[in-house]
């Protein structure tokens, strides 16, 4: 049987990333809910929704899940809570995804529910909330109608998911709701596999992997300041060698006021030369969405790009996005963007 006192010792941090050498388990605000799918540590929950239904929807005192590396092969749903929430998944290597040990993995689609954000491998609904080192998955793959398939409902505010894995087909990362950060992730799809509707959300040094011919990033503003999406020096390619280069745009407007930036970043020749589409030839919403580059690198980054898309004559910062003061949200682990 484990014992809960060796936490420290699991998060498995590298001497070599001096800012994760004291983010243990006693770091974790509260007493963590403790989910083991091999139900070997006393007191454990065996799938992460009976982690979750053991919170507290009331208290406003911070609230925290740990969870142990294995498959978990379920939906999870996480209502809105009084007080703010930290899942930390077991890891090798706290500063990157790389080092998962904690996958939770579903394969809903919308042909068989009502709407998108029931597809969604991990439905947060909670704001305040910081995700660190999960892989989350849906693996329903590709239908021609109603294929959504999310990985990620990202539908409270001030939510931020660090070293997290979003893996999915179309409309992974659902991007809904106020304020968002993502750092160090790995996001990975082939349709409008990043996309929302009211969401002021920035992605930093996000590794983005495309691997068949689709859109990255669907914005989908109705007003001119709901929806504003920001890649800030991230990484663009293909997720294998037989993805055809020009397969990827960097996103197209799903809505007229759609708000689009990719700066700073590396683009692969996964990205077609024209940068950005039309959402359809009946309805392009191009008129004024903003669908923008600035400093962008690599073979990707050429052109000639479409004519609506725009070059910005400066970076968009963190601020514009987040606002002043951001640093010191709850939602933001400084750590993994400074």
């Amino acid at each position: 049987m484990r014992s809960i006192f060796s936490f420290g010792l699991l998060i498995g941090l590298v001497a070599a990333s001096p800012l994760y050498e004291t983010a243990d388990l006693s770091k974790l605000p509260g007493k963590p809910v403790i989910v083991d799918a091999s139900g070997s540590t006393a007191g454990c929950y065996k799938t992460v929704q009976e982690g979750v239904n053991a919170l507290d929807l009331k208290t406003t005192n911070p609230q925290s899940i740990f969870i142990y590396g294995g498959v978990y092969n379920e939906q999870v749903y996480i209502p809105a809570l009084a007080s703010s929430l930290v899942v930390q998944g077991e890891t090798t290597d706290a500063s990157s995804y790389k080092g998962n040990k904690v996958t939770i993995i579903n394969n809903i689609s919308r042909n068989t529910v009502p709407n998108n954000d029931l597809t969604a491998t991990v439905r947060n609904w909670a704001n305040n909330t910081k995700f660190y080192n999960l892989n989350i998955e849906n693996n329903f793959g590709h239908t021609q109608t109603l294929g959504q398939n999310l990985a990620i409902s990202a539908w409270g505010s001030n939510q931020g998911y660090y070293g997290v894995q979003f893996i999915g087909y179309q409309d992974t990362v659902l991007a809904q709701n106020g304020n968002q950060l993502y750092a160090k992730c790995l996001i990975v799809g082939v349709v409008d596999f990043i996309f929302g509707q009211k969401a002021h959300a920035w992605f930093e040094q996000v590794d983005i992997r495309s691997f068949d011919k689709g859109y990255i990033v669907a914005s989908g503003g109705v007003t001119p300041d709901a929806s504003k999406y920001v890649i800030n020096k991230s990484t663009v390619e293909a997720l294998n060698s037989s993805v055809k280069a020009g397969s990827a745009y960097l996103g197209r407007p799903w809505k007229e006021f759609a708000h689009t930036v990719f700066q700073n970043s590396y683009l692969s020749d996964v990205v077609n030369p024209l940068g950005w589409s039309q959402w359809s030839a009946a309805l392009p919403n191009t008129n004024v969405s903003t669908l923008a580059e600035f400093n962008n690198s690599g073979p990707g980054a050429a052109g000639p790009r479409a004519p609506f898309a725009q070059q910005l004559k400066k970076a968009i910062s963190i601020e514009e996005i987040l606002g002043n003061g951001f640093a010191n949200e709850f939602f933001v682990d400084s750590n993994y963007i400074f």
